[in-house]
């Protein structure tokens, strides 16, 4: 998978540019604040419409302008591809694949994959659960269009369930209806958690030869998937199984998210447990154990879309490896060959002597 160019407007502080990128390595470079990340997160925006920094799209227009574009060539499974997406203040996004406007978001999911690791993604071994939700979500998400679907329609039904149970107090009447959005949240938590189980599955193998590797095999590397208590081995089951659990789990739960005025059961409250040699690597690990593990899981997830997909997923790596002690450094550059790769520093020719990569340079919000 290739982004060949893009075209920015609007976007973020740049406002209206045009960059060519090499298919192999990208070393975007400029001083702090003049919009690398900005055109990484453009670059994986085309992965599925969604931004890794925001969860609101008005966020990543410029200010003082009411919309904004992205537009750009792809290749992909050896076909070239054009891809538009307008964002508005005012209005719904637009999405259009070689002129043809899609009817979501989920239509983007396998036309071009992004794997991103930046220094944030720490986050995802010491962090909350809903960091590594999110990392479940926007990876699955990229080669599943059921599962955006899925996930989307989940969390419409989360946040009025959320209402119902917040507001019902003053609105007894509202009650009722609560059992049927229990259902529905039962209905498409399954899908959820049989995509996830499945993920989570591919993704602890190679993690755990990924991290091996790095230490030298000094640590060992685990991930356990973790969903309902009703729910203990979730990869196998059939989505029919899973549902039967989540409502047995709900029905134990209701009068306890009545009291407690939220949901307390569903997938929602998924999570991934991560731990190095047998100890939870959010309370225990070190600060390089915690980069190891964080790099472990990302380069996985980049070898489980190239297994489902045949090909490597462009790579963006954001100001990563100045975190990165040499010997890892060196790891992450070597494993890196055979598919596109993007990577941002404030310095890049060291960089681009060690791969060979083009340099972009950015100033301001533009293209040097």
């Amino acid at each position: 998978m290739i982004v060949k160019n893009i075209e920015l407007n609007a976007f973020r502080n740049y406002k209206n540019e045009s960059c060519f990128f090499d298919p192999y390595v990208n070393v975007i470079t400029g001083l702090n604040a003049q919009g690398k990340t900005n055109l990484l997160e453009a670059v994986y925006y085309l992965s599925g419409a969604r931004s890794f920094r925001t969860r609101s799209d008005k966020d990543i227009i410029s200010h003082g302008s009411q919309s904004a574009s992205i537009r750009a060539s792809v290749n992909s499974g050896g076909r070239d591809q054009f891809i538009d997406i307008y964002i508005s203040r005012s209005e719904r996004k637009k999405i259009f694949v070689n002129g043809v406007r899609m009817k979501s978001a989920s239509a983007l999911a396998g036309r071009i994959c992004c794997v991103l690791f930046c220094p944030e993604d720490l986050d995802i071994v010491k962090g909350g659960s809903s960091e590594r939700r999110r990392l479940m979500d926007l990876a699955i998400s990229q080669l599943r269009p059921k599962y955006a679907e899925a996930l989307g329609e989940f969390n419409r039904l989360y946040e009025h369930k959320t209402r119902i149970l917040r507001d019902y107090r003053t609105k007894p009447e509202i009650l009722d209806v609560l059992d049927d959005f229990s259902l529905n949240m039962a209905k498409y938590g399954a899908e959820l958690i049989r995509y996830r189980a499945a993920w989570c599955e591919r993704v602890k193998e190679a993690a755990a030869r990924i991290h091996s590797d790095i230490s030298g095999r000094k640590e060992r590397l685990e991930i356990e998937y973790k969903t309902v208590s009703t729910i203990e081995r979730p990869f196998g089951l059939s989505s029919r199984e899973i549902f039967e659990k989540l409502l047995e789990h709900q029905e134990r739960h209701r009068e306890a998210e009545i009291d407690a005025g939220q949901c307390l059961s569903g997938a929602h409250k998924d999570d991934i447990i991560i731990s190095i040699d047998g100890a939870a690597a959010s309370k225990f690990a070190s600060q390089g154990q915690l980069r190891t593990a964080a790099l472990s899981l990302k380069l996985a997830e980049r070898e489980v879309c190239f297994e489902d997909i045949g090909q490597y997923p462009v790579l963006l790596l954001d100001d990563v490896l100045s975190e990165l002690d040499e010997k890892r450094q060196d790891y992450v550059l070597n494993c890196i060959a055979g598919g596109q790769v993007m990577i941002t520093c404030c310095a890049g020719g060291d960089i681009s002597e060690k791969t060979g990569g083009r340099i972009i340079s950015i100033k301001e919000g533009a293209f040097m």
